[in-house]
């Protein structure tokens, strides 16, 4: 059996992730990322090929290294990927790959974190934090999928990559946020689209124009510091965005009816007799394929500890668990504010986990 210690383990090598670690780093306390992947940033290059960020490049940066090129610029999916990489490399954290946990349990008055299933390969630490995913691990398919014509292709958008992955054909996006709005944008330039899914509000701006730059200051405020778990109109917001989806950013409905896709304002309940994507009130779509852009969810069976958990979401505040001493989450939707699922607060997010693990450990120092 092969064990070693360190005093914390960081689960995910992602922007949460790494952003964790270079901060432990700079208070001094030992940590080690874990990752199942083979190189930093493939999370992000398996997402849809026209993926891009909605915050500047010059915003987009984590502490400790800015994002390179145009400050104003909107960084791809492949450049987040070779930065997340680059600022792994330029703040030498402690990664290592190919080492997907398996399991996470108690260990004395610590953890176990497996590394494979017959837990041969261990690692004990002091504290450990959970990075390992925004919204969720896991593509989040409604039950009824399985009951559509097998003639209907399938595909979630974790792996959809771009129109040319799809049958020909009239194709129905499923999910109304940001992925489904900028798969639905890209399938409209070629094909019969329609997109379904609730509105869920519009930021009045035009991504890329001067009037967002001038504006993204202010906004940026409200998204850090208006929007946060400690006002009620951010609570508010909080399960918005958990729950049913993000406003219009960069993709707005003008976007999408200029390239003649069909936006309706419902949901998808079931498959009709013939095998059909339908809505409530009976209406049903003869389509080639089906993007589910049905987001995520969590899946923490892999965590053997009592997490208590709301709506699939792990009870804490600001990361930390207090029913569960010791143990974190960071890089999860809101966890503080609007801005936790952007790189600036996200980084915001990571310093206060460092800290409080920083805290602890001083705590137990001193009660040695």
């Amino acid at each position: 059996m092969q064990t070693q210690h360190v005093e914390t383990v960081i689960i995910g090598a992602g922007q949460a992730g790494l952003s964790a670690a270079y901060h432990l780093g700079r208070k001094g306390v030992e940590c080690l990322v874990l990752d199942g992947n083979a190189r930093i940033g493939d999370e992000w290059r398996r997402r849809y090929d026209s993926l891009r960020l909605f915050t500047p490049a010059g915003r987009s940066g984590l502490d400790g290294l800015p994002f390179p090129g145009d400050p104003w610029a909107f960084p791809t999916k492949d450049e987040m990927a070779d930065y997340l990489e680059l600022y792994a490399l330029t703040h030498q954290l402690p990664v290592r790959l190919l080492s997907r946990v398996r399991r996470l349990a108690a260990e004395g008055d610590g953890f176990r974190v497996d590394l494979d299933e017959t837990a041969e390969r261990s690692i004990t630490c002091d504290a450990v934090v959970v990075a390992t995913g925004t919204f969720g691990e896991r593509p989040n398919l409604p039950p009824f999928a399985t009951e559509l014509a097998r003639s209907i292709h399938q595909v979630h958008s974790s792996a959809y990559h771009g129109p040319g992955h799809l049958p020909e054909g009239p194709v129905l996006v499923v999910g109304a946020s940001h992925s489904g709005l900028d798969i639905a944008l890209e399938l409209g330039a070629g094909r019969d689209t329609t997109l379904v899914g609730p509105v869920h509000g519009n930021v009045p701006l035009e991504w890329g124009t001067w009037r967002m730059r001038r504006a993204f200051p202010v906004l940026e405020f409200a998204f850090q510091h208006v929007l946060t778990r400690r006002t009620p109109m951010g609570r508010k917001m909080l399960g918005v965005m958990r729950h049913h989806g993000a406003p219009q950013l960069r993709i707005k409905a003008h976007h999408l009816a200029e390239a003649g896709v069909e936006w309706v304002d419902d949901h998808v309940v079931g498959a009709s007799a013939g095998g059909l994507p339908q809505l409530a009130d009976g209406r049903t779509f003869d389509v080639a394929g089906v993007v589910w852009a049905t987001g995520w969810h969590h899946d923490h069976s892999w965590i053997d500890l009592p997490v208590t958990t709301e709506d699939g979401w792990p009870v804490e505040y600001r990361g930390v668990v207090e029913d569960v001493a010791g143990l974190y989450f960071c890089g999860l939707a809101f966890q503080y504010a609007f801005s936790s699922g952007e790189m600036i607060g996200v980084g915001r997010d990571a310093a206060y986990v460092a800290d409080r693990i920083a805290r602890r450990q001083v705590s137990r120092m001193r009660a040695a």
